[in-house]
């Protein structure tokens, strides 16, 4: 049998956390209000795959019922100006509920206060030494997380993840998203249930 170098390959690995490292941030308790707001953000790309400048660009009117009667975000992607819908799921939800009266965001007219994203990339180094994460955390990481860990991970087809990102090319979330070994195990596990092993 022929084994293949696999060191040849330039391919770039994308980062994202596992769910334990997402729940460790999530359960962090940080009395530094700076950190936990960008905690918050990023926890809310997580759930939602918004890329930084479309969570700073969301107001009130972002989120609209849905054809479920559930709330979602509607809004476009600054990068593409391609439409994004995206159901809110509760934790989302919970993000921006804490943040509704908040005077700063209330004075902009948005969903969340700003903040400059150098700024909150240099928060996001703080946020992943206070929960013990030796990833590269930066914004960004979210989106990959919402993709991997949160959609594709727990059966979300690809479809679905593609247009919830804003991805005109089903491609484009291919290449954004791993596929976990977890996922191919459980995939396995159910298809031997199927075959009846």
């Amino acid at each position: 049998m022929q084994r293949f170098d696999l060191g040849r390959f330039d391919k770039v690995e994308r980062g994202f956390l596992s769910e334990k490292e997402l729940a460790a941030i999530e359960a962090k308790e940080i009395s530094i209000d700076r950190i936990s707001w960008v905690r918050d953000l990023f926890v809310f790309s997580c759930y939602t795959g918004l890329a930084y400048i479309d969570v700073m660009r969301l107001t009130p009117m972002s989120v609209a019922i849905g054809i479920d009667g559930e709330f979602w975000i509607i809004t476009s992607r600054k990068k593409t100006s391609t439409a994004v819908k995206v159901p809110l799921l509760p934790k989302a939800l919970e993000i921006i509920d804490k943040y509704k009266g908040d005077v700063r965001a209330l004075a902009k007219g948005t969903l969340f206060p700003f903040i400059s994203n150098q700024k909150l990339n240099a928060c996001l180094k703080e946020v992943g030494d206070l929960c013990s994460i030796k990833k590269n955390m930066t914004f960004h990481l979210a989106r990959h997380t919402f993709a991997t860990t949160i959609t594709l991970t727990n059966g979300v087809p690809i479809e679905s993840v593609s247009k919830m990102l804003g991805h005109s090319k089903i491609t484009t979330t291919q290449v954004y998203a791993k596929v976990v070994e977890s996922k191919l195990s459980k995939d396995m596990t159910n298809l031997k249930n199927v075959l009846g092993f």
